[in-house]
């Protein structure tokens, strides 16, 4: 393949990569009527819709990626697989938003926290659901399937989404577990150190659950076990990076005390909170 064919290909993903976005983007649109996206970010400077919007908009880019990475099969029909997988990727993205907001978070309204109450805390959340489940999304559809079969990939990457989310819920009860106060009720609260440190939970995990499923299918035993162990490496993960935040990226001070117990939440002490998962999980796969 010559410079100026590398080139035109290049120029032809991009394309459809941007048509997807676009896509993306309509649909986020059509399934948030109720408010104007416009309005929110321009006209009432809602802070908690942008990190929502944005994070909605980086997870609709790593599944485009996803889309696009691979194996290829000639222009064309590259051209035809990212199209399919990457409205594929769409729909499943807004259906782990509506899962997060049904599930995850189930025990407040997250629509009214964010586009009401302006709940930055609940945006960051939000944003990083979308972000985790573009991770996954990403470790689902990339890779051969071992077939030319497309419904059976596109089997494959919907169970792998699925097992993703169920991974997302359990890891949010693992992490309600290690911490000393109520996740759900400080961030209702607006609390946005508490809502930082749950999502760096929710991005870390799901960047382990990516490195599980990402790569060819080698059948379903082998797949989902890997990313049974990438999900269980996450529950041990947890408590150690909390204890690593506390006694040595935090040196002489108590996170919760930073995070909950002082009049003005410490968000600084979330963010380093948060850096120890996604860091931690990042090690780790780089380590495997």
């Amino acid at each position: 393949m010559d410079f100026l064919e590398v080139l035109l290909n290049a120029a032809a993903y991009i394309a459809v990569g941007f048509i997807i976005f676009l896509v993306g983007k309509f649909v986020y649109q059509l399934l948030n009527r109720s408010f104007s996206v416009k309005e929110e970010l321009v006209e009432k400077d809602n802070l908690a819709f942008a990190f929502a919007n944005v994070g909605y908009y980086i997870g609709l880019l790593i599944i485009i990626g996803g889309a696009i990475i691979g194996p290829s099969r000639g222009l064309a029909q590259d051209i035809i697989d990212i199209a399919i997988f990457g409205v594929l990727g769409i729909v499943l993205l807004n259906l782990s938003i509506l899962f997060n907001d049904k599930v995850i978070l189930r025990k407040f309204s997250i629509k009214k926290e964010i586009i009401e109450d302006r709940n930055v805390g609940t945006g960051i959340i939000e944003a990083a659901v979308a972000i985790a489940s573009g991770l996954i999304i990403f470790g689902a559809i990339t890779g051969d399937s071992g077939t030319d079969d497309l419904g059976f990939s596109i089997l494959t990457a919907v169970v792998f989404w699925a097992v993703g989310q169920v991974a997302m819920f359990i890891i949010s009860k693992v992490y309600q577990l290690i911490t000393p106060y109520d996740v759900h009720d400080h961030i209702e609260k607006d609390n946005v150190a508490v809502g930082i440190g749950f999502a760096g939970v929710l991005i870390a995990v799901a960047n382990l659950i990516k490195f599980g499923l990402e790569g060819d299918f080698e059948g379903w035993d082998v797949t989902l076990g890997e990313a049974g162990f990438e999900l269980l490496l996450g529950i041990v993960l947890l408590p150690i990076m909390r204890f690593i935040t506390d006694k040595i990226l935090l040196p002489g001070q108590k996170l919760t005390d930073e995070i909950i117990n002082q009049e003005k939440p410490n968000i600084g002490a979330s963010v380093i909170e948060a850096f120890a998962y996604i860091g931690g999980s990042v090690l780790i796969t780089w380590c495997l």
